[in-house]
């Protein structure tokens, strides 16, 4: 297990790479946890590489929103950048899945009051 390196995202600006990786960790905190020759950390290496692919060039106006009356400008971030595609990946590598929209819990156990009244559930 060797931890993840902001030169192995083969960008000059380091920042950037540090900043990648730190959002990747919190998207899916097992990605220091592959061994160093692994199939899923050269994974990794390639969303993180595809993720800032998508990052617009140094100098270019990363633009998210803007408005004519107030002149408001909104640019985007790093956490933009991971989109569903890149998020739902690095999770399926952790194992990481997110659970459907049943309950989690159970009714409890029936009563000597859920005789004599009966209850209904829907």
């Amino acid at each position: 297990m060797v931890k993840i390196t902001p030169d192995e995202l083969g960008v000059q600006d380091e920042d950037l790479a540090r900043r990648v990786l730190v959002r990747a960790r919190t998207i899916a905190p097992c990605l220091d946890s592959f061994a160093e020759e692994s199939d899923e950390r050269k994974d990794v290496i390639a969303i993180l590489k595809g993720v800032i692919a998508e990052l617009p060039k140094p100098g270019a106006r990363n633009v998210r929103a803007q408005a004519v009356n107030n002149a408001s400008v909104q640019y985007r971030d790093i956490a933009s950048a991971f989109d569903g595609d890149a998020t739902a990946s690095l999770r399926s590598l952790c194992g990481a899945t997110t659970s459907g929209a049943l309950p989690l819990a159970s009714f409890p156990d029936p009563s000597v009051i859920g005789r004599l009244w009966p209850e209904k559930y829907s």
